[in-house]
């Protein structure tokens, strides 16, 4: 399990003094996170719902640090809401999926930062730009924030799905990737936009080494002014909790090590045959597209690309390999070979 596991509860929105009080009180008593959560401001796409309650509620998340002993956590989405939220005290904020989208509103938060033992989270952006995400977080990182997390909350799908958001795991890795100081914290609320699937995303962030959980929890969710359909009880999130299987990073397990570095490096070898395969494929793609351009013939032969996708998908053992998966990389490959015959068809003769 990652250092330090972290958790993060509270409701979407914070909508009256009684009820951050007892969604504090009815956490502290069943899991005590480490930071309660509530929005001040909601930003909304259209006017008319529920936008918060303003800079009031402010005075109630710092009741909840006080009279709870959790520290307590709201969304920034400009300068002004960073200079409210330090004047009342508050240990850390977060910056929303809209707000990252923008350099210029993220920097103008950054700037109002005078202090820099803020803790900072950043969510990822609506739409699935891992240098949006990264430039946003080392806009902080540069100005000498000194605790800065990243929080995966899930893309806007594109198509039809179970889930609010899309989780496109590949993209919290690879920020992990570029950025191995920084902690990701997963919101399993958003990405599920469901109670029932809320466990099942939080076990699979666990298992990819995420560092945390960031969970919508409302004392009665049934009554909630925003995001109702994804929030739970205090009760249920701690039952959750105690369900998931927290994993190990490592293990003294000599047999386990032993095996593990065998079969890495057979994977090591494979790896570098499929570089030198795909080396001497393209050179082949450049003989062909030499051979098309001395007879004025176009690059893209439909009949053939056709054959290739029937015949390799059909060659493929599907309890090895999954079809979408084969697909997708012949789709990339192919897009490679384009590229270089159009290089090739662009050359002087």
């Amino acid at each position: 399990m990652c250092k330090d596991f972290t958790i993060i509860a509270g409701p979407c929105s914070a909508e009256s003094q009684e009820q951050v009080l007892l969604t504090a009180k009815k956490l502290s008593q069943t899991l005590k996170p480490d930071y309660f959560r509530a929005g001040v401001w909601k930003p909304r796409t259209r006017p008319g719902s529920f936008e918060g309650v303003g800079t009031k509620a402010l005075t109630w998340l710092n009741k909840v640090q006080t009279e709870f002993g959790i520290k307590a956590i709201t969304e920034a989405g400009s300068a002004n809401h960073v200079e409210k939220i330090l004047k009342n005290e508050l240990k850390a904020f977060w910056v929303g999926a809209r707000t990252v989208a923008n350099p210029f509103s993220v920097q103008e938060i950054v700037s109002a930062c005078d202090k820099k033992d803020i803790e900072v989270f950043v969510k990822n952006p609506i739409h699935p730009d891992i240098e949006l995400w990264m430039g946003a977080i080392e806009r902080f990182l540069v100005a000498g924030i000194k605790n800065v997390y990243a929080i995966h909350r899930g893309f806007y799908p594109y198509e039809k799905t179970h889930l609010r958001n899309i989780p496109r795991w590949e993209i919290p890795i690879e920020l992990a990737r570029r950025l191995p100081e920084v902690k990701i914290i997963c919101d399993p609320s958003h990405i599920a936009g469901k109670p029932e699937y809320i466990k099942e995303i939080s076990q699979r962030a666990i298992n990819l080494n995420m560092c945390g959980l960031m969970v919508e929890t409302h004392y009665n969710p049934k009554i909630a002014l925003s995001d109702k359909e994804q929030q739970i009880t205090p009760e249920n999130l701690a039952k959750i909790i105690s369900e998931l299987n927290f994993r190990k990073t490592f293990t003294d397990n000599s047999e386990y090590q032993n095996s593990l570095n065998d079969l890495r490096e057979k994977i090591d070898a494979i790896d570098f045959q499929l570089i030198d395969m795909l080396e001497h494929r393209f050179k082949l793609v450049d003989e062909i597209g030499n051979l098309k351009k001395d007879n004025n013939i176009t690059i893209l032969q439909l009949e053939r690309w056709k054959s290739i996708i029937e015949s390799r998908l059909n060659y493929a053992n599907q309890d090895n390999i999954s079809k979408d998966f084969l697909l997708k990389v012949l789709q990339m490959i192919h897009k490679e070979s384009i590229l270089r015959q159009n290089k090739i068809f662009d050359e002087e003769k």
